[in-house]
């Protein structure tokens, strides 16, 4: 739940943003969302249709609650930052979790009590306008209200150009652990953990 106060062009998101949420989370994660979000769906299903449903719920990691979009003047979201602070105590990580989730669960339980940007994205259109350094300004904010100790992200190692926006923005490398792709199609070959003190 964010709760600061924000300025237009950025505001709380809502259920009606459940789409746009979706693509912003599929931009993210490279993809990773929709491969997970196809496995769930199953034959014939509609994967978009679930991570939508998982954008509109009010708990959960993955939810509008979580979120603070950017509104163009014209009421298009053109960028989105999804956050929640983490466990004070690291999650343990239990014999049932898919192996591609373990490496991130891992480096998580790095940071605990930290405020967790879990989502930074903009509409390719939309990159290149300050969103990403104006969103990472807010979730210092948020973290700074919820008295947290400081803020983590995960990037992959092939994405250089969020590394450098998140270095500019003080952001430090903690960590790095293997990705485990299974049929997952993505480049690089780890993820990064990146930690900024309050």
């Amino acid at each position: 739940m964010i709760h600061i106060h924000l300025e237009p062009p950025f505001r709380p998101a809502t259920p009606d943003d459940a789409a746009a949420l979706t693509d912003l989370v599929h931009f993210a994660s490279e993809g990773l969302a929709l491969h997970v979000w196809t496995r769930i769906a199953g034959a014939g299903g509609d994967a978009w249709q679930i991570g939508r449903e998982r954008a509109r719920r009010e708990t959960g990691s993955f939810s509008y609650r979580n979120a603070v979009v950017v509104e163009e003047p014209a009421g298009q979201v053109a960028a989105a930052l999804i956050g929640y602070a983490l466990p004070d105590d690291p999650e343990p990580i239990s014999e049932d979790m898919p192996p591609m989730f373990v490496p991130l669960q891992e480096l998580e339980n790095l940071a605990p009590g930290t405020w967790y940007v879990n989502v930074l994205a903009a509409y390719p259109e939309h990159r290149g306008k300050g969103y990403g350094g104006a969103l990472l300004g807010i979730a210092d904010r948020i973290a700074a209200s919820d008295k947290r100790p400081g803020l983590s992200i995960i990037v992959s190692d092939a994405n250089a150009g969020a590394m450098r926006l998140y270095q500019r923005c003080g952001y430090r490398e903690q960590a790095r652990r293997a990705k485990v792709k299974e049929d997952w199609v993505a480049p690089g070959t780890d993820w990064v953990l990146l930690v900024k003190p309050a």
